[in-house]
């Protein structure tokens, strides 16, 4: 059920499209993000709250949308890891990003870098126009998946990783930034199970 589920839009590559705002139980984006939703004509009534500094809005934007304003000034913490806090005050663990990618790459791997800070917290899933990515647990199975790209990004290892259903299968492997990525297979069957023993993997399955 994606009532539990919140929808946040960050300050990335802008959505080429949007989901199904009546899904979620409460949608919010950063101060960023809030130009690019003005600009494609988003409903903004249906965010539950803004977030940031607004040092770049006019004062319109302050009259019209005060009540959802949560004024962060916090500069040792990123607009996104600030909205996570907000999300995890107001009972929230399950947040569908929007707008983590393209840009500046900077932004992307800080994006990527926070979401580790919350994984054990919070199930943080991002999506763009080329896939879905976000932490997996230790054991998991994707259905419905063959044909698409699966890759997987060690951060920074990981250790005694077994694939199945995969074009090339791992059997108690390893994989480091440094030495050795699983990136840019493919699913041969429409059930996928991947297990590993030690470290951090980040999946991207491709649409």
């Amino acid at each position: 059920m994606k009532k539990d589920r919140v929808l946040l839009f960050i300050n990335g590559e802008p959505p080429k499209d949007f989901p199904d705002t009546n899904q979620y139980g409460l949608i919010a984006c950063t101060d960023g993000a809030f130009h690019y939703l003005k600009r494609m004509k988003f409903p903004l009534d249906k965010l539950d709250f803004i977030s940031g500094d607004f040092d770049s809005h006019s004062g319109s934007d302050e009259n019209i949308y005060q009540e959802k304003f949560i004024h962060t000034p916090d500069q040792e913490k990123t607009d996104f890891h600030k909205a996570l806090e907000i999300i995890l005050e107001r009972g929230y663990a399950q947040v569908d990003v929007l707008g983590a990618s393209g840009g500046e790459q900077d932004h992307f791997l800080g994006n990527l870098s926070v979401a580790y800070r919350f994984k054990d917290k919070m199930d943080i899933r991002f999506y763009d126009e080329f896939s879905t990515y976000y932490f997996i647990p230790k054991k998991l199975t994707l259905k419905g998946v063959k044909n698409r790209m699966i890759s997987l990004y060690p951060f920074p290892a990981a250790e005694n990783i077994t694939t199945k259903g995969l074009n090339w299968p791992l059997d108690n492997g390893s994989a480091s930034v440094t030495t050795r990525l699983l990136t840019r297979n493919f699913a041969s069957e429409d059930e996928v199970n991947i297990e590993y023993g030690s470290g951090d993997l980040l999946i991207f399955i491709g649409k």
